[in-house]
């Protein structure tokens, strides 16, 4: 009985509450509009972080000055330790162990090549603090020939992180349990991630139907697919690469007196 009534009072009011809603979305999207971007989307540093980094960077580079080489910051708030290469394993253990670091996870093990330098591979190790919420970058350095003690007895993780490097550049880790390629195949000659290995490698991989296998063949290319644009995109960005310098070091000259 009541019911009827007020389903038509519904009905009158909904136009007025349509004109509401669309009112009130045109006006914030109006001021969207007006709070025009004037600065890129790009990600503000930690002052606080950067300070404390900064500070425990120079910690560190006085408690081991025999293998702490510079000490400095990155993207604004990243700290950064370059350290000698015989110094990976006391360096690592003491961030590890250090009851104000616990840096106790190892998320990655990255390479770099650049052949133009005398110790032409450099080796990252970033690692993670979970009891302080902190990461950090370890770097060091080596050549073909050099090999670089491994870490696997302190982070576990380790293992499989220095045979992709191994694969990969060619980096040889002494004391490894098991260094053996893990991305490439079996009888794999070269270290496709080397600035001189081609980007077409040397053989190619096809299954010969007339054999019915798998069958490794020596590279066959065309002219035109041997012509590569070896510039870097971000060269064509000279003006914003110099405003924002990469890093900035760190002075550790009085800790090391």
């Amino acid at each position: 009985m009541y019911l009827r009534p007020l389903l038509s009072q519904l009905a009158r009011n909904k136009p007025l509450q349509t004109s509401l809603v669309q009112h009130t979305s045109r006006s914030l999207s109006t001021e969207v509009e007006s709070q025009t971007e004037t600065r890129p989307t790009v990600r503000k540093p930690n002052l606080v972080a950067r300070s404390s980094l900064t500070d425990f960077g120079k910690y560190v580079a006085e408690c081991l000055p025999k293998y702490v080489q510079k000490v400095q910051i990155t993207a604004g708030d990243e700290l950064e330790l370059l350290i000698v290469p015989d110094g990976v394993l006391p360096v690592l253990q003491f961030l590890k162990d250090h009851h104000n670091a616990q840096f106790s996870n190892l998320a990655d093990i990255a390479g770099m090549d650049v052949p133009s330098r005398p110790y032409r591979f450099e080796i990252i190790y970033n690692i993670l603090s979970l009891r302080f919420n902190s990461r950090i970058r370890v770097k060091t350095y080596t050549d073909e020939l050099t090999p670089v003690e491994s870490c696997n007895d302190i982070y576990k993780a380790a293992n499989w992180y220095e045979r992709e490097i191994w694969d990969m550049y060619g980096v040889f880790f002494s004391n490894h349990p098991d260094l053996r390629r893990i991305l490439t195949d079996y009888g794999f000659e070269g270290h496709p991630f080397r600035k001189d290995f081609p980007l077409s490698g040397y053989v190619e991989v096809r299954y010969d139907d007339e054999k019915k296998r798998v069958v490794v063949e020596p590279l066959e290319l065309a002219q035109e697919f041997r012509k590569f644009e070896l510039s870097a995109p971000w060269e064509q960005f000279p003006n914003f690469r110099n405003a924002n310098p990469a890093s900035e070091e760190v002075d550790i000259s009085k800790e090391k007196k």
